[in-house]
């Protein structure tokens, strides 16, 4: 039972209110009311040709730079956890992963998932539940993510279901992931070339993906395919989940 009215955790940003421009090496920084981490120097600045409050997070030059804004630790079994971004990037030679991570390096973060050809590839040993997008891909789209200890899980598709939409650069897109208090779970994609278009349901599983005790941050990030500097602006970030009352 809820000791009060609060028992839900929240954090949403949609960046209306302007900070100085920023370069970070390493370590985090705040970004708004979320968090900050690249590798090499990642930057980040305010879109102010356009309405509603956007940040524009920009990797480094070297090959397979990435940068993330990142909220955080949420665990499942507490009432289950949600998080929703809207974003878009300025070219398609690029990864993105957008949910949640058990395993998020400060210093070197590195991508959840990662998909090349025909292939998605697990990082790391904690679970995960998100979308992926990958420049590498043969075909080029958004997919599932249900992951945990380096392997698929859940009962998902192998390699991801995919969203079936058309990648453009500078479209906004939305992802919106939920873990259920048992680990299960579901990923939707919206995108209709930048306008209030409705999210679709990619994936949704019924074994749970994710230990549902295990703690989980929110993540969204951009990670180069070359050596080039890429762009993620984003319109609002959100996450939710349960407050722990097990302790007085």
């Amino acid at each position: 039972m809820p000791q009060s009215q609060f028992g839900r955790t929240r954090v949403f940003d949609d960046f209306l209110g302007p900070d100085n421009d920023l370069t970070w090496g390493s370590g985090t920084v705040k970004v708004g009311n979320v968090g900050f981490v690249s590798v090499n120097e990642g930057s980040f600045e305010w879109t102010v040709d356009e309405p509603g409050g956007i940040v524009a997070v920009t990797t480094d030059t070297g090959d397979n730079d990435n940068a993330a804004l990142f909220a955080g630790a949420f665990q499942p079994s507490l009432g289950g956890c949600v998080m929703e971004a809207r974003f878009k990037f300025s070219n398609v030679d690029c990864a993105i992963y957008a949910g949640f991570t058990e395993t998020l390096a400060l210093g070197t973060p590195v991508m959840p998932a990662e998909f090349a050809t025909a292939t998605m590839a697990y990082n790391g040993s904690g679970g995960m539940v998100g979308v992926n997008y990958d420049v590498d891909g043969t075909t080029d789209d958004f997919r599932s993510v249900f992951g945990d200890a380096g392997a698929i899980s859940g009962g998902a598709t192998a390699g991801g279901t995919r969203a079936s939409e058309t990648i453009t650069a500078d479209e906004w897109y939305i992802v919106r992931v939920e873990i259920d208090p048992d680990g299960t779970g579901r990923v939707y994609v919206g995108h209709d070339g930048g306008l209030q278009g409705g999210m679709d349901l990619v994936e949704e599983v019924s074994t749970a993906a994710v230990t549902n005790t295990d703690q989980q941050y929110a993540v969204l990030m951009i990670e180069n395919r070359s050596a080039s500097a890429r762009v993620m602006e984003v319109d609002y970030i959100y996450a939710e989940g349960g407050r722990d009352w097990s302790v007085d």
